[in-house]
């Protein structure tokens, strides 16, 4: 922990804390981004003397990160104090503020982007890092994603292997990334899009699929059997020797049933029991506004966050069958400007009811939603939607820029 730190290193975390407090004073935002690029350039290796002596899981994977890691993070709080960045500030400018803020924690739990896995095992010397799942994403900015894959397996197997690796069985770009690694505990954390991993990314052979089961019949990659699983029921997590524990979230899903089942496997790890961790989990209601329940005019709006095609797919999974549904789109840096993958998400399940459409690409969602047979009405803003569907239950789902406008609009709620 940062007890031991230089006298640069002192100073630079004091740069950084001012910085980012006046950046939460300014209204620009939380300060994580700003704090951590003041503090390494004044240090480059604060990252690394910050991580120096904790017990740190680092959590990557295409959709959901910020989840899974504010489950482990009240997991892990069962045992002690955890530093986390906990707003998804998820590239080493965040991971700086965030053990930075949190000097005393014994435990870390990091969000990390994809793309900067390997900076972050050298730096962070995790203890367990959690493979998710790989998907498309941000195609015209982002590594096409077999090749990232790959890239993962060439860092794993660099790393010297020293971390417990915790990943889905149910991937096989996972699978085949993390099966390097001499220490893997496979969860079956489910993977509804199946599109990315249609091809065995060991052989180029395509993968024979029986269920829950999948192969190659060329090579020989197959499913794991995995230690820990959801329950058939949904409601519960199976841990390694056959044990329940049972789960009671607020937050939708099977998605985050299997974000569960990730961290309890994570959090066994680090000695905590299952069954003092999953009841905390129930506590978790919102992550930086995703699933946010919020009030306007007499609608009451849930928010939900979809990136990619893997996520509207999950998001459409969540939403209630019967209430309007509003969906944001836009297409600015940070979402990449290519919107061309709205064409692999099916849209079908929202025919018969109302769907609003709002966003900076607004009407490439509508021709979108005209393809495939969807009513739908286009509207400038989000006010303007609320304004358009009847009181009661609303579902919205917004990608990247698109949900931040609409959690500005409500004072940033989480």
């Amino acid at each position: 922990m940062s007890a031991n730190l230089t006298p640069r290193a002192k100073f630079a975390t004091t740069l950084l804390r001012t910085a980012a407090a006046l950046s939460r004073a300014t209204g620009r935002g939380d300060g994580s981004v700003i704090g951590g690029r003041v503090g390494l350039i004044v240090e480059p290796r604060l990252l690394e003397l910050l991580a120096e002596g904790r017990h740190v899981v680092l959590i990557s994977g295409t959709n959901g990160k910020t989840t899974t890691t504010r489950f482990t993070t009240a997991a892990l709080e069962a045992i002690g104090k955890v530093a986390t960045n906990s707003f998804g500030a998820n590239m080493p400018t965040g991971h700086t503020t965030a053990l930075a803020k949190a000097p005393k924690a014994e435990y870390a739990a990091l969000e990390c982007d994809e793309h900067y896995l390997g900076q972050l095992l050298d730096a962070a010397n995790p203890k367990v890092v959690a493979l998710l799942n790989l998907s498309r994403d941000q195609l015209d900015r982002a590594m096409e994603v077999t090749a990232l894959a790959a890239k993962w397996r060439q860092t794993l197997q660099a790393s010297g292997a020293q971390s417990t690796i915790v990943a889905n069985a149910d991937d096989p770009l996972i699978v085949w990334a993390a099966s390097v690694c001499p220490r893997v505990v496979w969860v079956a954390a489910g993977q509804s899009w199946t599109a990315d991993s249609a091809i065995c990314p060991n052989c180029g052979a395509h993968l024979d699929r029986f269920g829950e089961f999948w192969r190659c019949t060329n090579c020989g990659l197959n499913r794991p059997s995995p230690q820990w699983s959801v329950a058939h029921q949904g409601e519960a997590v199976v841990g390694p020797d056959g044990r329940r524990y049972d789960l009671n979230l607020q937050l939708p899903g099977r998605v985050n049933r299997a974000n569960a089942a990730t961290a309890l496997a994570v959090a066994s790890l680090f000695g905590v029991d299952p069954a003092q961790a999953a009841p905390r989990l129930s506590e978790v209601a919102s992550v930086a506004g995703r699933y946010a329940k919020v009030e306007r005019d007499g609608r009451h709006l849930r928010l939900l966050l979809a990136k990619n095609p893997a996520g509207w797919l999950e998001s459409f999974d969540m939403i209630d069958p019967v209430p309007p549904v509003v969906l944001s789109l836009n297409a600015r840096e940070v979402d990449g400007f290519d919107t061309s993958w709205i064409y692999d998400v099916d849209f079908t399940s929202l025919a018969g009811r109302k769907v609003v459409v709002t966003g900076d690409r607004r009407t490439d969602l509508a021709v979108r939603l005209e393809v495939d047979g969807v009513d739908f009405l286009v509207v400038d803003d989000i006010r303007a939607a609320i304004a358009a569907v009847p009181p009661g239950p609303v579902e919205v789902v917004a990608n990247y820029t698109a949900f931040q406008d609409i959690r500005a609009e409500f004072n940033r709620v989480n």
